[in-house]
Parts: C-alpha cells; structure tokens; sequence
C-alpha cells in the first residue's frame, strides 16, 4: 500500500542473506567469538546491505550492559565542566555510549539525588567533573558501578581520577618568558591557599630556580578577579618598577593586569610581558593586547576520563591519579623585548 512503512530488517534476515545461522551472525557484529574473518566480513556487508541497525535492547541482554553512562558536573556555569564533558563525550561516543548530564550545583543533596537516579537507570559508570582543582569527597562509600572522577580528583587514593597538571603549566609559562628575554618576573594569583594557586606557585618557583632567577617580591594572593588584577598591576608598579614580565594565575587576572599597567603607563609587551592561565577564550582573545595563556586541557582530561571509565567497564577499576600535560597558547601579550 502506499505510505506503508517498510519492515526493518533484523539479525534473521541478516543471517539469511549471508547464509550463516542467527548466533553466528550476532557474534560477527558484536565481535565476539572465534569466527573466520571471510565469514565475519560477509555478515557485515550483508548487515550494510539491508540497512540493518542493531536493537539496543538485545545488545543490552546479550552484553549485560545498558551502554549508558551519567556525567555529573557541579559547576552550573559550564565554565570547567563543560570542556570536560565534551571531552568525555568524543571517547564515549567512539564506543556507541550514551551520557546522561546532570547538572548538581555544587549542592550534595541534589548530587546524591542524581547519583541514585542514574543508579536507578543501571548505567554502566559514572564520571564526575569538578569545578576546582581541590580533592573531593567520593561519590559513594562503595560504588556498584565505575567511577572516575576529572578536573577535581576523589580525596581516596584508591579512586580513579584525571587531573591537569597545572604546576607544569606554570613551569611552560616561565620558560616561555624567560626564553624571550624577561628576567625579571612577578607573579599574582588567586587565593592563598587554594590548590590552584599553590600548584601554580610551586611551579613558578621551580622553573625560576632552574633558570637561575628568583621572584621579584612574593607571589601577590588575592581573588581570581579583574578588579584583583588591576590593583596588584598599580602596586607592582609603584613597588617594582625594575618588573619586566607577570605571570598571572588566571586570565581574569590577567586582563586586569593589562589594564592596571596600562594606567600606570606601562606598556604590554613592549614594557611589560603577560601570561594568563585558562585559555578562556572570551578573555584572552579580547584581552589588549590579546593574551598568552595556559590551556588547561580541560577537553582532554574529559577524554581520558572517558577512556578509562570504558576501560573500567570492560576490565575492571584502575586506581590512580592521571595527569594530562597543559598547553601554552602564545599570543601578542608576550611577544619579545
């Protein structure tokens, strides 16, 4: 009749058109078995050829698994969560594996409630991006499932997490101002105390040391904003004049550096060379002059995230703490003296 939908075909006809039995066919596309290749070839030339679609309903009996996997994010701006989230999604993806994204908050009473629901759901793990580098509390007492958490690591060693290096990317970043001439160096950062800007510290020490300079003056602590920025631009200013490069813990910072300098008639880079750290787009691209930043690789830790939570799935938990290496990202504000 016209408008009849047509049958859509399934493993029986797969298996007919290729003269092999139902199981053998379903081994062939599920790549499971000891089967011929000629023969495992031939069933899927034959599933192309009918437009065959596998039932994610059988594959889930056959397999055991749902091929479904939660993606908890606890920063409801997006602004760290996001990258990590797509990231996980491309090496999720490879694997036909789809993600339920849950947005908690940052409130412990919602994330249990979604923590139950994707449980609930018999998805197969579970990944959990955090918004700051500090160590958090693990999801559960004991997991029915996989876990592995990104950006913020799980505070039990015995948990698997993926983190940026973020002393590295300080390290790149001093090496970097020091290869086009500054030597001269002064960093500010965020809060004293937080694990971002100690890794950041740490790393801006060590790669000083190596060059065999020294900080000018202590590292400047206070909030991950412009308006910190623009005040510690004028006191370094006014205090170290001699000042020829500032590392910013942040791109925020950093643009209020940019402008604090500006004011105290400083000139970047010409005077004054400046890093920021993040990478955010909407700040170093719009930054004058547009700045060189630290990429945190946010969209690969969600990459490897995603991997080994399907390696966890298919072959058992890996404990550990995995670090993914940070980019530097050059752009005008620290072009050469």
């Amino acid at each position: 009749m016209p408008g009849k939908t047509k049958a859509r075909a399934g493993i029986a006809d797969v298996a007919r058109l290729a003269g092999v039995s139902i199981g053998t066919a379903s081994k062939a596309l599920n790549d499971r078995g000891q089967l011929r290749e000629e023969t495992r070839a031939r069933v899927q030339a034959a599933a192309e050829q009918l437009g065959f679609i596998p039932s994610s309903v059988a594959t889930s009996l056959l397999t055991g698994r749902t091929f479904t996997v939660g993606l908890i994010m606890t920063d409801h701006h997006g602004r760290f969560s996001l990258p990590v989230l797509h990231g996980a999604e491309d090496a999720l993806g490879w694997a036909e594996t789809l993600a339920f994204v849950c947005d908690t908050r940052d409130d412990p009473i919602r994330e249990q409630h979604y923590v139950r629901s994707l449980l609930s759901r018999r998805v197969d793990g579970i990944i959990v991006a955090g918004r700051r580098a500090e160590a958090r509390p693990p999801l559960l007492a004991k997991s029915p499932v996989p876990v592995v958490y990104a950006f913020a690591r799980s505070a039990d060693d015995a948990d698997c997490s993926v983190v940026t290096d973020e002393e590295g990317g300080a390290v790149t970043a001093i090496e970097h101002l020091v290869r086009t001439g500054r030597r001269r160096i002064a960093h500010v950062t965020g809060p004293h105390g937080h694990a971002s800007a100690i890794a950041r510290v740490a790393g801006t020490s060590r790669a000083l040391a190596a060059a065999g300079l020294e900080l000018v003056g202590e590292p400047w602590y206070g909030g991950w904003s412009e308006v910190w920025g623009r005040f510690a631009a004028s006191a370094i200013a006014r205090e170290h004049p001699e000042v020829d490069a500032v590392f910013c813990g942040s791109d925020t910072i950093a643009r209020g550096v940019a402008d604090g300098l500006r004011e105290a008639g400083r000139r970047v880079p010409e005077d004054v060379a400046l890093v920021g750290v993040d990478n955010w787009a909407p700040v170093a691209e719009e930054c004058r002059p547009p700045l060189t930043s630290v990429d945190l690789s946010l969209r690969q830790v969600g990459r490897r995230a995603g991997q080994l939570l399907l390696q966890a799935i298919e072959h058992g938990h890996t404990a550990g703490v995995h670090s993914v290496p940070c980019q530097l990202v050059v752009r005008n504000s620290s072009a050469p003296a």
